[in-house]
């Protein structure tokens, strides 16, 4: 085999590389076998035609297809290690010369792996987020418990205020005539909280439950209903029931009826404490680690970054994000009428993210090849009883499922993302 290479641009180029008779004869005769137990032809039993028989009937060219499907991937695999090249995305084949007693020559337009130039990625300065909890913070969950368990209490002779609950029955109309979505009975509304038409929650202020009142409001002008926008209208409305809102006392009865492990209100308070402490420590080392990838990332160039490869990672992202949907029954054809969107709009979406991941990747492969980092078999059984966890899965099956250098790729981005991080500086 010979392989050329000649760029076109920056990232790519075509690579035209020929197929020796040796490999097509080879190919012709396991393409001939496995379709000979069902030929036929006059004189013969069948299974049972000769092959210059086969050739003359059919002629030899009627295998090439089939031929070429077998033996091109590992053909194109050759010529690409022996012209010390590495795509990063579906070559375009195209046969330039296929013929009888001859070599076959192939032309595949190429997208290169593009070039890093790494910058500042070891030692990184970046700030990290304290992860201090203060009594505030203490003071908001344990609020958060108190309303979860507040009771609304009847009011029987009093007038409502903003934060009482009221249950309503309202009939409107604009010019006297009633309009669709403008009654309702037994409604229950919060004062204060502006669910309704601005106006009509204080206008319930200072009545008690038994009034009858007259609501009288203006729909705003930009309202979502073009023909009640800016239109005055008439809600005649009845109180059936004020109810206030009344939360628990904090002590040591409410610690206990919020976590059933802890005895008293101080106890409480220092296990959620050690939660949010937990909690804000996770989310800054997180938040570090992020900062930390996306400053070395940000710190190195890449000599034009091939488009090929970001609409690429948009559809396994696609592809990702559909695999997830049929969890819930809904296949592509139905998100896209449900979200009256299409396979285009979808892949936009995910191109910013696409074109991210594969900056990361890029650079953080440079950094592999940089430090050059190496596996053990150690390393790999270790990534497979992960994945096993993971997956629950035996390790063995997932060794004989997932290619090896897969596996070994993984294994070296871990190692580049710890070897970026672990020697990062908090400030």
């Amino acid at each position: 085999m010979t392989a050329t290479f000649e760029k076109t641009s920056t990232n790519h180029g075509v690579l035209k590389f020929s197929i020796d008779q040796e490999i097509i004869n080879k190919g012709l005769d396991q393409a001939f076998n496995r379709i000979k137990k069902q030929l036929n032809a006059p004189g013969f039993r069948k299974g049972h035609v000769p092959r210059r028989i086969f050739n003359n009937l059919y002629g030899e060219e009627s295998l090439y297809e089939k031929v070429l499907d077998a033996i091109l991937p590992k053909a194109y695999d050759k010529a690409i290690k022996e012209a010390k090249l590495e795509s990063v995305a579906q070559p375009k084949i195209d046969i330039e010369s296929i013929g009888k007693g001859q070599d076959w020559v192939i032309k595949a337009e190429l997208v290169l792996k593009p070039e890093v130039k790494l910058g500042e990625y070891k030692g990184l300065k970046i700030k990290k987020e304290a992860a201090e909890v203060t009594d505030e913070d203490i003071n908001q969950k344990l609020e958060k418990d108190r309303n979860d368990l507040l009771e609304l209490v009847l009011k029987e002779d009093e007038a409502a205020v903003l934060g009482d609950v009221t249950v309503i029955d309202f009939d409107g109309s604009i010019d006297g005539v009633p309009f669709e979505g403008g009654k309702s009975e037994n409604y229950s509304l919060e004062l204060g909280l502006e669910q309704f038409i601005p106006g009509f929650e204080n206008q319930l202020v200072g009545h008690k439950a038994g009034e009858e009142i007259n609501v009288r409001v203006t729909f705003p002008e930009d309202y979502h209903i073009k023909d009640l926008a800016g239109k005055e209208a008439l809600f005649l409305t009845k109180i059936h029931e004020v109810k206030s809102k009344q939360l628990p006392k904090l002590d040591d009865d409410f610690a206990k009826d919020v976590d059933e492990e802890v005895e008293t209100l101080d106890e409480l308070k220092a296990k959620y404490r050690r939660q949010l402490e937990e909690t804000k420590s996770e989310k800054a080392k997180t938040q570090f680690e992020n900062d930390v990838v996306n400053k070395a990332v940000e710190n190195a160039e890449i000599v034009e970054l091939p488009k090929e490869m970001v609409h690429e990672q948009a559809y396994r992202l696609m592809e990702h994000f559909f695999n997830e949907m049929k969890q819930s029954g809904i296949d592509p054809e139905i998100y896209y009428k449900i979200t009256n969107t299409t396979s285009e709009d979808l892949h936009k979406k995910y191109e910013l993210e696409a074109n991210e991941h594969v900056r990361m990747n890029l650079v953080f492969e440079a950094i592999i090849a940089a430090e050059k980092l190496e596996v053990t078999d150690e390393d790999i059984q270790k990534e497979l009883e992960e994945l096993a966890k993971q997956y629950k899965t035996p390790a063995e099956k997932l060794k004989s499922i997932l290619p090896q250098d897969t596996v070994e790729h993984d294994v070296k981005m871990k190692k580049a993302f710890d070897l970026v991080i672990s020697s990062a500086i908090a400030e």
